[in-house]
């Protein structure tokens, strides 16, 4: 289904217990919202899960390319309004993470808990917004299938890297993909606003989960946010890089369970 905001249209899917508790799953840099796809087989016989596709990712549309990290955390909104959720749990994992954190902090109101998994609550240092310059750079110079390549080796844990059911999962997302799109998220990341001084003022239930191999996110990362968030939990999943719901779904389900059955009421 799609959804005309913001002047784009925006991909999701609304599956489950039509009057579950809802829980709003947000994909990571690069892929889409495809990569929840056993996520959404564990939660959707208790759950509402709406799963989407950030602007300029998946089936969403990329329009001229030119937005910011703020446009995101207004697609989300615009999407609960339409699907007249006035409040829902965020999953959100490194991208959707940094989305998920800014939504809470714009609009308090409208989040009943966080998870957040492999992200961090830092803006972009000078050295990964120079990251971010080289990877638009190769986008454009060799195109996504490149690309595709090139971040799943940073990507993935070693052991993951071995498991072609998991690498062809993902590249085939990210190839999906257009580079303008992907041009235009790049950029929006690395002019994202910093949320540290508003972690202890998160009130809502939060779960924490980074993978133990995890380098873009690292697990010291999540440590800090969870010492900073009150009542926070943390999990450190095993055998597992930056994208732990893919890479061990397991452990990944077994903690969002708990947590939702923990603190999701209807």
């Amino acid at each position: 289904m799609f959804l005309s905001t913001n002047g784009t249209k925006i991909y999701y899917d609304d599956e489950g217990q039509p009057s579950g508790f809802p829980i709003v799953l947000v994909h990571g840099f690069p892929l889409s919202h495809e990569m929840w796809a056993s996520q959404i087989e564990v939660l959707k016989s208790a759950y509402r899960v709406v799963a989407f596709d950030l602007r300029g990712q998946g089936r969403s549309e990329v329009g001229d390319g030119q937005f910011t990290l703020e446009f995101l955390v207004d697609d989300i909104i615009a999407l609960l309004d339409h699907l007249k959720i006035n409040q829902a749990v965020l999953c959100g994992l490194s991208m959707g993470g940094y989305v998920s954190l800014r939504a809470v902090e714009r609009n308090t109101q409208r989040v009943s808990g966080l998870v957040l998994c492999d992200t961090k609550s830092e803006a972009d240092t000078n050295e990964t917004k120079l990251g971010r310059a080289a990877s638009i750079r190769a986008l454009k110079r060799s195109g996504v299938e490149a690309y595709a390549d090139t971040f799943l080796k940073g990507a993935l844990a070693p052991t993951s890297l071995k498991d072609r059911h998991i690498v062809e999962m993902a590249a085939k997302m990210i190839r999906q993909n257009q580079a303008l799109g992907l041009c235009g998220t790049l950029l929006a990341l690395a002019g994202r606003t910093d949320t540290t001084s508003f972690l202890p003022k998160i009130q809502v239930p939060t779960l924490i989960l980074v993978g133990e191999q995890d380098t873009i996110t690292p697990p010291e990362q999540s440590r800090r946010m969870q010492s900073l968030i009150q009542d926070s939990e943390l999990h450190i999943i095993p055998q597992a890089g930056h994208m732990t719901n893919l890479e061990n779904p397991a452990i990944f389900n077994t903690h969002l369970l708990k947590f939702l059955q923990d603190h999701a009421r209807s």
